[in-house]
């Protein structure tokens, strides 16, 4: 069941697909477009995937809604979890305010908020968590395929 903010920014959305590979190649398009690396969505499971250009804001929906997905990034060994449901607003090189994506720091769970590449850095990408915390890793751990 899609959440609040996603009916409401789905009248005028660019980009909706209802196939995982068209929604996986969706989402590629859209990182790449942002300037973001193409394979923060490790998903092969979309259901959904939406895109609302005058809004700027993006969404996807996994086909097991009701269970997480965890992804471990095997270049920085860091664990990432999927809700069934991902929303995040989308500006040039970052992505804020997402809901839906959790990292495993030791043994807790941060939600990450913000994910951006700096200018000043662009071979790096930061995750911002709900707590304040920052970590950068090199973009290259988040290619497609890693």
């Amino acid at each position: 069941m899609a959440s609040q903010a996603v009916e409401s920014n789905r009248a005028g959305a660019d980009v909706v697909c209802k196939d995982a590979a068209a929604c996986k190649k969706a989402a590629v398009e859209l990182l790449a477009e942002i300037g973001l690396p193409k394979g923060l969505f490790p998903l092969d499971d979309m259901k959904e995937f939406g895109y609302n250009r005058e809004a700027g804001f993006m969404w996807l929906v996994r086909a097991e809604e009701k269970r997480k997905k965890e992804h471990t990034f095997k270049k920085i060994k860091q664990t990432v979890s999927y809700a069934g449901e991902v929303t995040a607003f989308v500006e040039k090189g970052k992505l804020k305010k997402i809901a839906g994506v959790k990292t495993k720091e030791l043994m807790l769970w941060l939600s990450v908020v913000e994910v951006y590449v700096d200018e000043s850095a662009p071979g790096k990408v930061t995750f911002k968590t709900g707590t304040g915390l920052s970590d950068s890793f090199d973009a290259t751990a988040f290619e497609l395929g890693v």
